[in-house]
């Protein structure tokens, strides 16, 4: 595994180039990579199958110029902004117990709980994919499967009020929904990992160990996705 620390301008660029990394490790030219983002600016980002008219308010979103893009791989809608560390990880699937979404899902969440806990000894996964402590959300994550590779990647709320205020303004309550949410608003079910992103990032580099830095992004490949479909409207409105 290598390490790829690079942020692109736009929701749409780091989307594609997460999926243009699994693309790349199924066909042989690229391999297992550890990609740490940060977001310079808010997007609403939706799951494949997730609906912008039920989970996202999009008057606000358009008022204050906050895109709404959708991502390849499951999960619900998340609003990432400067605030959020945002974790991907493409993994081979001959990997002990990645044979399942949900072997997968644990193994990659095990990890960053390791890497996130700091001074929250609490921190528990909870629901099908997500980390929360005192009952209270820390990040979610979600999963896209190819032939022989898998991308998980997740997001981690910093310790950052602004990135709570904007998820209680752009999202409203989920179409699907964890049990531990139990019907809670976001400000009552959301919380921040006390850490300073500099040290999170360097814990979750310890934690999966890679080896050397990821040469050759392929940047050719993710504008062809932004093309294709990041940037298209038929594709981030279909639902």
């Amino acid at each position: 595994m290598t390490l790829l620390d690079l942020t692109l301008p736009t929701a749409a660029e780091n989307l594609a180039l997460d999926e243009a990394l699994l693309l790349a490790a199924e066909d042989g030219t690229g391999g297992e990579v550890l990609r740490l983002w940060t977001l310079p600016t808010p997007a609403v980002v939706v799951g494949a199958g997730g609906s912008v008219a039920i989970d996202v308010d999009v008057a606000a979103c358009a008022a204050d110029g906050v895109p709404v893009v959708r991502r390849a791989s499951g999960g619900g809608t998340v609003l990432l902004d400067p605030g959020c560390l945002c974790v991907s990880v493409v993994l081979r699937l001959d990997r002990p117990g990645l044979d399942t979404i949900a072997g997968a899902t644990l193994f990659v969440m095990w990890k960053l709980r390791d890497a996130v806990r700091g001074h929250m000894s609490d921190v528990v996964l909870a629901g099908s994919g997500d980390l929360a402590a005192g009952g209270r959300k820390l990040a979610g994550s979600a999963q896209q499967r190819k032939r022989t590779h898998l991308l998980h990647h997740a997001s981690v709320l910093g310790p950052s009020a602004d990135t709570l205020d904007r998820i209680a303004r752009y999202l409203r309550p989920p179409e699907r929904a964890p049990a531990y949410r139990a019907g809670r608003e976001h400000l009552d079910f959301l919380a921040c990992v006390l850490r300073d992103e500099a040290d999170l990032r360097r814990d979750v580099i310890a934690i999966w160990e890679p080896v050397g830095v990821y040469a050759n992004p392929p940047l050719g490949r993710m504008r062809e996705l932004v093309a294709e479909k990041y940037g298209r409207d038929e594709w981030n409105r279909r639902r």
